[in-house]
């Protein structure tokens, strides 16, 4: 057409019409197959499983028929608690059989030592002391004969268990692809340069006790050079790599060449910002030792993770094989590195990796990344720049006009980001406030509707209302649709040059968004497309696939992660709030250039209408019985619950307090949903009710987990006593002596009970702890009293013997001095077996999943 404005310059621009409305079911179908065609699938695919026929045809590959098959024996010993005769002994002596069987095929070049360590020790946990006695781990070192490399490779998974579950997925399924890779390595006699050190370590669930006692005590742990930690957060699926290094990216050199890589840094940064409820042994290998290496776990079906339900038939065999695959490559790999020779020459910061689909790996270095990100900025600003020159000189409108235009679509489209988060916050306050959180737990399908649906509704809906009243601006729809993508452009650079700053690595996730958002502005600058608006549309739409199946991908990892997680993050935070703001930080990836295309078809604000009406159906399937989060089996309700005697002592040794009850501990937001049930065993009090008047709060707290959830948790008083099967923890004070002035003493004590204690210590009358014979952190960094001291023993149940030296300026000793608190945790026993304890664990629904135990909490004055 020919424009005249007042330059009167001739202009070739085509006024688009409007697409009508009914080919939009059409453009969200083609994203929605897609993402079915392509995500789905690749999030699901897995190799095939090799079975023992195939062992013949495959002798050097990982044959996941035998490790199933190895799992199954060691699920039969059943729950592998620390301190049990199933952990201590059976499960020990399972491990030496299967080695000795790998011996016994073992290559004539190569050599197999096994060590069986017992230790003792501590450390700090976070807020507790962490203390061990007579852990156990069992150790295997492989190496060619007559080795003299000084320098190993260590391969480390556990194989204790929590309470009540059979440890199939956390850990069984890593200790046997362990097994079945020292196999094929030993028979295969491959040659390796570094022995690998074959670590199964008996107490990590403690948590984190045996990888602390191999790194601190064991005669080979000075020569562990680099780590493949394995361990679990569900029950199959594909194992994801979530740590690297830190600060050795040579690491990721070989990680990059295994058959199936899944890796993400965002990941990384998740969990190490403490986003996810778990720990591992790396941080012990990496804090006590300095170790460098990679930490892989199972994240899929995250529901059955420390469950009576994670059993082998909830572990598909081609997750072994997936798994084994990897781990068998890299120890090839790594015990063949010369990186080993002198690790912190290769030290060089942190890494940017990801995976594509599973189907290849991407890394660079940190530094790498800030010039990438610094680049794909000044590219970005480049192209927009030229972009908004070439619409003045083919609109006829003035440089002026345009900028002002492009000004008003930036703010529009900062709000409605706003607006996007404050609609699905708003439906997650919503769904909270009436009681409905999490019905996403079980049907992930309604996050669709209760969350992406209210975002693309607020990404669209103002740039909606502005083109519908602008529609007579002489800068035509193509061009002002453009501008609203290079605002969108210009607000992830703000966002990506603000995580830049704050050295947030997860930043690459934005450079690649603005990067394709480049490509399709080239393309169309390049070939002139830019005039035409179904042109540009059609360019921006193949340059949005690849970032969509990417961002789709990674936001489906993360929601299959986090959802089940949020089954067992407690009850303080309303994880409808995890899950919306997750979802909108995707969107902006993955929907940010794609929601103004919506513009170019007709009835543009009924179709985005249409998105609220999702949103408001979904929030009624919600809260209706359809939106029940629970499932029994496959996704049930957690509680942590102690069928307990607690017994305070006055300071004349008189009692208080002697009373039977139930410690009930809901795991997530929706214990009320139970509450009927529970209501229903007696009057439930709040444990922190109690904390005003009792040192932590008077109650048999199992560990500082417990000891941060005691707002939500309850005490009810029973009239029955908990069956306890020996006698209470017996603390005695063995003598107290002066130290260097009156005004110092030391009391000595011995402590017996079960294999897991809790020993809460306070001070009275002014007194000051000088120092104890437990781990001195606390003391050392003056921490405020009262203090935690988590303690467990494997084999070893002599008693503990602990001495308190304490000071006393302004009283005597003949008033109370200590008060001392001890939880007696009677965790290894069979809960079936506990008549009792069992009919108050039926009271509860049957979508729940209970972990019980009996236990006792009593306190003196010294």
């Amino acid at each position: 057409m020919s424009f005249n404005s007042k330059y009167h310059i001739d202009v070739d621009f085509e006024v688009p019409k409007k697409l009508q409305w009914y080919y939009a079911p059409a453009f969200f179908g083609f994203w929605l197959v897609l993402y079915l065609s392509l995500v789905n699938t690749q999030m699901n695919h897995m190799p095939r499983p090799l079975t023992r026929s195939d062992e013949a045809s495959h002798p050097n590959s990982f044959i996941a028929q035998r490790a199933e098959d190895t799992l199954i024996e060691l699920t039969r010993i059943g729950p592998r608690v620390v301190g049990s005769m199933a952990n201590e002994e059976s499960a020990v002596e399972f491990l030496r059989a299967e080695v000795a069987k790998v011996e016994s095929e073992m290559n004539d070049l190569l050599e197999i030592e096994v060590d069986v360590q017992q230790a003792s020790g501590a450390y700090m946990h976070w807020e507790m002391v962490n203390m061990y006695q007579g852990i156990q781990n069992v150790v295997v070192k492989l190496s060619e004969k007559n080795s003299t490399n000084e320098n190993y490779l260590l391969i480390n998974s556990h194989y204790d268990s929590v309470p009540g579950s059979p440890g199939a997925g956390d850990d069984g399924s890593m200790v046997v692809t362990m097994l079945e890779v020292m196999r094929v390595i030993a028979k295969s006699g491959d040659p390796l340069a570094h022995p690998i050190v074959f670590l199964f370590n008996g107490a990590e669930e403690n948590p984190l006790q045996a990888s602390h006692a191999f790194i601190t005590q064991h005669k080979w742990a000075k020569n562990c050079k680099a780590l493949i930690n394995l361990d679990s957060a569900g029950s199959g699926g594909r194992e994801i790599l979530f740590q690297s290094g830190p600060n050795h990216p040579w690491l990721m050199n070989y990680y990059r060449n295994v058959p199936h890589p899944f890796a993400n840094t965002l990941a990384e940064e998740l969990f190490q910002a403490g986003y996810i409820p778990s720990d591992t042994d790396f941080r012990i290998f990496r804090d006590y030792g300095g170790v460098p290496g990679l930490d892989m776990a199972y994240i899929f079906n995250g529901y059955v993770y420390h469950t009576k339900y994670d059993r082998i038939n909830a572990f598909p065999r081609a997750s072994f094989q997936h798994t084994g695959d990897n781990v068998l490559s890299l120890a090839r790999a790594l015990a063949n590195a010369p990186e080993l020779d002198d690790t912190a020459a290769h030290s060089e910061g942190h890494n940017i990796f990801y995976d594509f689909l599973g189907w290849f790996m991407i890394f660079y270095t940190e530094t790498t990344s800030i010039i990438v990100n610094v680049v794909v900025t000044l590219l970005a600003l480049l192209g927009v720049g030229i972009s908004i020159y070439f619409m003045c000189l083919r609109s006829g409108c003035s440089w002026k006009g345009v900028l002002l235009r492009f000004s008003i679509t930036i703010a529009i489209q900062f709000v409605s980001l706003i607006l996007a988060i404050g609609l699905a916050l708003l439906v997650a306050l919503f769904m909270d406030g009436v009681d409905r959180s999490m019905s996403w737990f079980t049907s992930s399908w309604t996050i669709f509707g209760l969350y992406l649906a209210p975002i693309v509704f607020g990404l669209s809906i103002l740039p909606a209302l502005y083109l519908e009243k602008t529609k007579r601006d002489p800068l035509g729809l193509g061009f002002r649709i453009q501008l609203f993508m290079h605002s969108h452009c210009i607000c992830l650079i703000v966002i990506m040059l603000t995580l830049t700053g704050l050295s947030i690595r997860s930043a690459y996730l934005i450079m690649l968004c603005i990067l394709f958002d480049i490509v399709a502005l080239i393309v169309n600058l390049v070939t002139k497309w830019h005039r035409k608006a179904y042109l540009f549309a059609i360019a921006v739409t193949v340059c949005q696939i690849l970032p969509f199946v990417f961002f789709t991908y990674l936001c489906t990892v993360a929601l299959v992660t986090l959802m089940p997680m949020q089954g067992r993050s407690g009850s303080s935070t309303n994880p409808d709030m995890v899950i919306a703001a997750l979802v909108w930080l995707f969107s902006l990836m993955f929907a940010g250039f794609i929601a103004p295309l919506i513009m170019f078809f007709r009835k543009t604000r009924t179709i985005v209408l249409c998105f609220l009406g999702i949103t408001i159906l979904f929030i009624i399937i919600a809260v209706t019985n359809a939106g029940f989060p629970y499932k029994e089996k496959t996704s049930p309700q957690r509680y942590s619950l102690i069928h307990a005697h607690r017994r305070l002592h006055n300071a004349d040794g008189s009692t208080r307090i002697d009373e039977s009850g139930l410690y009930i501990y809901p795991q997530d937001r929706r214990f009320g949903i139970a509450r009927d049930n529970i209501d229903a065993i007696g009057e439930a009090h709040q444990v922190s009710d109690f904390c005003d008047e009792e040192m932590f709060c008077g109650m048999p707290l199992y560990n500082h987990r417990w000891n941060k959830a005691r707002q939500y948790s309850m005490w009810i008083e029973t009239s029955e006593s908990p069956e306890i099967p020996a006698e209470y923890p017996m603390l005695v004070l063995q003598d107290s002596s002066e130290l260097e002035t009156p005004t110092q003493r030391r009391f000595n004590f011995t402590l017996a009970g079960p294999s897991h204690m809790g020993i809460f210590i306070n001070v009275k009358n002014d007194a000051q702890i000088l120092n104890w014979s437990f781990n001195d952190t606390l003391i050392r960094e003056q921490a405020e009293p009262p203090y935690m001291v988590y303690f467990s023993y494997g084999l070893d149940d002599s008693p503990l013997e602990f001495t308190i030296d304490v000071e006393k300026t302004t009283s005597t000793f003949d008033t109370p001095t200590l008060e001392i608190g001890i939880g007696g945790h009677w965790v290894t026993q069979d809960i079936t077996a506990i008549e009792k304890l069992s009919s108050y664990i039926n009271r509860f629904p049957s979508y729940a999943y209970i972990q019980g135990w009996v236990g006792t909490y009593e306190t003196w004055y010294f």
